[in-house]
């Protein structure tokens, strides 16, 4: 027994589009991997149009949420990055940066402190299906 920080990395295929999708499980799985008993788990997603967050993973708050992140930063607005860059993904920017790309969750006694209802969730904003990538950082007493 002691203290680590352990690294892993998931990887997941989106379809883009405020694509989300239910990462809890392949989280749970590393903590148990790496015999995490007590600390947290730290996670990040490389990349400037996708977050991380949790929610309850069910159809109508997930319908709730893309609608709420459509009133914030509607895809069909006029965005500077659009006008520079050309590729349409702005408003995947700006809805992004307002979740943000990082998440920790305490770890006790071996599990993840997650409600009942709460799962971890990546959020793919950009407008065309990807290959992402979540970094997690696994830190604290091992047994």
């Amino acid at each position: 027994m002691g203290m680590e920080i352990i690294s892993y990395e998931l990887a997941f295929s989106t379809a883009g589009h405020t694509d989300i999708i239910d990462i809890t499980a392949a989280v749970s799985e590393k903590v148990a991997e790496g015999r995490l008993l007590d600390g947290q788990v730290y996670l990040f997603i490389p990349g400037s149009t996708a977050a991380l967050t949790t929610i309850e993973y069910e159809r109508g708050v997930l319908r709730d949420l893309k609608e709420a992140i459509e009133r914030l930063a509607p895809e069909g607005l006029r965005y500077h990055h659009d006008e520079r860059w050309g590729d349409g993904n702005g408003h995947a920017h700006v809805r992004a940066a307002l979740l943000g790309p990082s998440l920790a969750v305490p770890v006790i006694r071996g599990a993840l402190c997650l409600g009942t209802w709460q799962q971890i969730v990546l959020i793919d904003f950009d407008n065309r299906p990807r290959k992402r990538r979540v970094i997690l950082k696994l830190c604290g007493r091992t047994g």
